[in-house]
């Protein structure tokens, strides 16, 4: 695939991220209905509706090329991936949204031999869309409503580390292996965000990593993964080791990750 192509797949996906951003402030504003899936996690009619809304432009982007959402798994319904596919989660960080918080985002990853090749992020209620792929990674202002052309993009780059490293860690799966790997590591301050924006974070160089050490779903961190080595990162295995997506017989599940800017781990 040329970078011609990926640049007009990642100009897809920014549109199909954009406009499911502005459907989730619009139902936010009128009331959520949420309820529980059956393994007791919330789901809204907000994920529903953004989960359609992407699925309905991915599939003129590239028809064909499966979309693998966390709303259609759930529901019992997700497609098989191919050699290329899309990692979709409607709305990462539910809770957060339900309870009327901003950080929340809309992730959007396209997959290519289960590597994350293009990846955008759109944190609607905070008005920040990130996107990153070969071409490397920008950030937007992004109010929901307003068409991105309209706005200045900014590229983003991790920063070197300096003596005392930032960690960006979750507001509610800080478990104890991911505090103990913190406290061996020379991490002067930790920064709690929900989602997927502490990719965001460590890409556009605010922090220097983002450590966890319990199981996430592939549509949580797919398309930060891509931004974040599209800003001069990466995102390994505790071990050091590639991380591949696809997994369906293991339900898209990632044990663990390491997300880092500039600093080795």
């Amino acid at each position: 695939m040329n970078r011609t192509e990926r640049a007009r797949i990642l100009t897809g996906m920014i549109e199909a991220a954009a406009n499911a951003g502005t459907k989730i402030r619009e139902m936010a504003a009128t009331g959520v209905v949420a309820r529980s899936k059956p393994d007791a996690s919330p789901v809204t009619d907000a994920d529903e509706a953004a989960e359609a809304i992407i699925e309905k432009h991915l599939s003129a982007l590239l028809p064909g090329v499966p979309m693998i959402g966390e709303e259609a798994v759930a529901g019992g319904s997700g497609k098989k991936p191919g050699s290329t596919f899309f990692l979709v989660d409607p709305i990462d960080g539910t809770r957060d949204f339900i309870a009327k918080r901003a950080g929340y985002t809309v992730n959007i990853a396209f997959l290519a031999e289960g590597t994350p090749a293009l990846g955008v992020i759109y944190a609607p209620a905070l008005g920040e869309l990130y996107a990153g792929g070969a071409g490397g990674a920008y950030r937007w202002p992004l109010v929901p409503g307003i068409k991105i052309e309209n706005v200045p993009e900014e590229r983003i780059r991790v920063r070197t580390p300096a003596k005392n490293l930032v960690a960006c860690v979750s507001h509610s799966h800080l478990d104890s292996a991911t505090q103990d790997w913190l406290r061996k590591r020379n991490v002067a301050e930790t920064v709690k965000i929900g989602s997927s924006i502490k990719f965001c974070r460590v890409a556009e160089g605010k922090a220097d990593v983002y450590p966890r050490l319990s199981p996430v779903s592939e549509w949580d961190i797919a398309a930060g993964h891509a931004i974040l080595m599209a800003a001069g990162g990466s995102v390994k295995t505790p071990g050091g080791s590639t991380l591949h997506y696809g997994k369906k017989k293991d339900d898209y599940e990632v044990p663990s990750f390491i997300a880092s800017g500039g600093a080795q781990f």
